[in-house]
């Protein structure tokens, strides 16, 4: 009788651990629609067009007085977000690991963003600035939105699930991505049809990513459960003062974790390459190569639905050879296609094609799988903290890249010498994985070696 119990309780608290995970996926099917539809394809080119349309005699806008090139404001709007990210992020962490209440920071941070993108519907005319605000509140409330999410992870996945757990949210992530861009393609494609401006089609798939974000994100509020430890106890406020001296403790601890840190720095440096090619690959198509923006939308849509097939494969292949060696692989994968580009002939839509394709096979797995390799390396009890960190490394220090897209441009007026620029990032980040010993990493972090990682 007695082990008919224990074998029902891990049954039940088996069934309750997929449901959890269920529900967390939804959270890369509610907000991965931002990253396609806003950031990815239409933002970078309808914000250049409206920075454009407010530009002087030579080119530039000045805001705050500045002069900058139109063609850079996107690129800089999106540094500066990820600059705001840097301060917040920290917090939300520290405060959701002193209160144990992830659950309302998600929320909070979730519709904020949303609110953000919905809002963008009013970017028209000559309101440049407006955009740039917009996606600042935007860009930074996802990354802290990110810091949470992620942090469940270790949570309702034991070290043996984490890899496909993973995977499969991001796979999520990738195909309501898909999902939308087929709508979005329907309506900008055919915007005479329904009776609107090709300016209001691209307003309506902004605004519409932003309602998309916040009614999906209801699945993992109603899903996941916040998990008190004795460090939490009911009721704790986690004010902001509290939130910075556990921050400072938490970086205090992190120099404990030597090999975690040198992970992370690895990280930085790739996922930098990452988020920049993936924010400013439309600018690239549509001011350097000439295309339009339905090319753009159908290569975009091949990249989403090759990273759902390339995430769950990647998957796959790390329970056999590891996920520090596919990564590896994929950052070899990402500098010869990041390099083709360089050379893609403008008005050739086929080649841009070829060049999204290489992209989508890589983007999900080298993704999916670094947030899982992590999660191994996260000493336990600590995960927002630390997972505060790796946001960071993801979204939150991502602003070099675009800061160097932007300042190459500015100082060559090519977008190719900018795309080129990035291999760098890809290389050097190959480098400094390659050297870190993740098994040991994981036995120093306090958990259990999986037999493949």
């Amino acid at each position: 009788m007695g082990t008919d119990t224990v074998r029902e309780r891990a049954a039940d608290g088996a069934a309750e651990r997929r449901r959890e995970q269920r529900g967390w996926y939804f959270y890369d099917w509610a907000c991965s629609v931002y990253s396609t539809s806003v950031l990815t394809v239409f933002l970078g080119p309808y914000l250049t067009s409206v920075a454009k349309a407010a530009a002087d005699a030579d080119g530039f806008v000045h805001p705050l007085g500045i002069p900058l090139r139109a063609g850079s404001f996107f690129a800089y709007s999106v540094s500066a977000s990820v600059i705001l990210s840097i301060f917040v992020m920290p917090l939300a962490g520290a405060a959701a690991d002193r209160s144990g209440r992830k659950k309302p920071l998600l929320a909070l941070s979730a519709y904020l963003g949303a609110a953000a993108t919905a809002g963008m519907f009013f970017l028209d005319g000559d309101r440049y600035l407006l955009g740039g605000l917009l996606l600042i509140v935007a860009n930074a409330s996802l990354a802290v939105s990110m810091v949470l999410y992620n942090s469940y992870l270790p949570q309702i996945a034991p070290p043996e699930e984490r890899d496909a757990v993973s995977s499969r949210g991001w796979a999520f992530g990738y195909a309501a991505g898909s999902l939308v861009l087929v709508a979005n393609l329907v309506l900008y494609s055919a915007h005479d049809s329904f009776g609107v401006s090709e300016s209001m089609a691209v307003r309506i798939c902004l605004a519409s990513a932003g309602i998309w974000w916040g009614a999906f994100t209801l699945v993992p509020l109603k899903r996941l459960r916040d998990r008190r430890t004795a460090d939490s106890p009911e009721g704790s406020p986690g004010a902001p003062g509290r939130g910075w001296r556990q921050l400072a403790a938490t970086v205090r601890d992190m120099r404990r974790q030597p090999l975690t840190l040198a992970f992370l720095l690895a990280y930085l440096v790739y996922n930098d390459g990452i988020q920049t090619v993936i924010s400013q690959a439309s600018v690239y198509g549509s001011e350097e190569l000439g295309l339009d923006q339905s090319t753009l939308i159908v290569a975009v849509l091949l990249v989403q639905l090759l990273a759902v097939a390339g995430a769950l494969g990647m998957g796959r292949l790390a329970r056999t050879y590891g996920a520090k060696r596919i990564i590896l692989g994929s950052l070899v994968a990402w500098t010869l296609t990041l390099a083709a580009g360089y050379f893609l002939p403008a008005g050739a839509p086929g080649w841009f094609f070829v060049l999204a394709a290489g992209i989508g096979l890589v983007l999900g797995g080298s993704q999916a799988l670094s947030r899982s390799l992590f999660s191994h390396l996260v000493p336990p009890g600590k995960e927002a903290e630390y997972f505060s960190a790796y946001e960071m490394s993801d979204r939150g220090m991502s602003w070099l890249g675009p800061l160097l897209f932007g300042v190459t441009y500015q100082l060559t007026g090519s977008y190719r010498d900018a795309i080129l620029s990035l291999v760098a990032f890809f290389v050097l980040g190959f480098v400094l994985l390659a050297r870190v010993p993740v098994r040991r990493a994981v036995r120093d972090a306090g958990n259990p070696v999986p037999a493949r990682i």
